[in-house]
């Protein structure tokens, strides 16, 4: 078995000559180049060749920090920035290596090179428009707390919406602000539109119809929410225990067998289902309570609530 510390390949064509000569101790043809670039014999451990170009770097590293410390590599390429973060950035910070502040001629002139800095990076009005789209995803992004997937595959669809010419006619926003929805949706990541259309500048009519246009030009394939997913948390929000969350996810589990979540609004019958639970577990929540949590009207709850209790025969 190969050690690590010395990773072993064969040799390439271009040593055809040496490996049909063999071994000159022991006359085999098993010859391999070492990590350290040194050609050696497999059988009998004997160097043939020691001046090879060692292409690795320079520096030794003994455990992941050191080796992390010294890389020279940059940050990976990401999608949410509009020249996928190859060009470079000036700090906003007026401060040197070592952290001491700088000259006001100096910071005058810091000031100057990050504002060319930034005319530079966009070199038309359309890569402008897509660092604005894209800075609007990363804004609301922040403001609902979702993780950094989303907002990569978010930033994805909407290349791929521009790609299509799908934004000519409709607002930069607006675009941004569907592909947020359909990027939360296709990650598992329960954001209703009325949340969606809180940390927006765009209404909630514009997002579902953006949203709707652009998934069906783009053939994004979408599953029905589960209304499951916003059970654990609006019943954080409410402060209603495991026993709530398990018989609320119980009450959607037996009644969306019957056929009752078809039609019906995800974050609606999850609400009604955890004020059924919260009445059925002696940790009786209001129905205001309830509907202010899920961001859905009481008269929405109280129909849920009693299609629910019907269909699981709790009269």
């Amino acid at each position: 078995m190969e050690g690590p510390t010395r990773q072993r390949e064969r040799v390439d064509e271009t040593e055809a000559e040496t490996e049909e000569a063999g071994c000159p101790e022991c006359e085999s043809d098993s010859l391999v180049k070492t990590g350290d670039g040194e050609l050696m014999c497999d059988d009998c451990g004997l160097i043939l060749e020691d001046e090879n170009i060692d292409r690795g770097p320079e520096w030794r590293a003994f455990n992941h920090s050191e080796r992390q410390s010294k890389s020279r590599v940059g940050a990976p390429t990401t999608q949410t920035m509009h020249d996928k973060g190859l060009t470079t950035q000036i700090d906003w910070k007026d401060q040197d290596a070592y952290g001491r502040s700088i000259s006001s001629e100096k910071r005058s002139q810091m000031h100057r090179l990050r504002k060319w800095q930034e005319r530079i990076r966009t070199k038309d009005a359309g890569e402008r428009n897509l660092q604005f789209a894209l800075s609007e995803i990363d804004r609301m992004s922040s403001a609902l707390g979702v993780p950094r997937s989303v907002r990569e595959v978010a930033s994805v669809i909407y290349r791929r919406a521009l790609k299509e010419d799908l934004i000519r006619g409709r607002s930069i926003e607006g675009v941004a602000t569907a592909t947020l929805y359909a990027a939360c949706r296709k990650e598992g990541i329960p954001r209703s539109l009325e949340e969606i259309s809180e940390v927006s500048r765009v209404e909630r009519k514009e997002i579902g119809r953006t949203y709707r246009y652009i998934s069906q030009e783009l053939g994004l394939e979408m599953e029905p929410v589960d209304p499951k997913k916003y059970v654990p948390r609006f019943c954080s929000s409410l402060g209603a225990g495991d026993e709530v969350r398990a018989k609320a996810n119980e009450i959607i589990e037996v009644t969306a067998e019957k056929g009752l979540l078809s039609g019906k609004s995800p974050t609606g019958y999850a609400a009604a289902a955890i004020y059924a639970a919260s009445l059925l577990c002696n940790e009786k929540k209001t129905q205001r309570e309830v509907a202010d949590v899920a961001q859905v009207t009481e008269v929405t709850i109280r129909n849920r609530y009693q299609e629910q209790i019907e269909a699981m025969e709790l009269y």
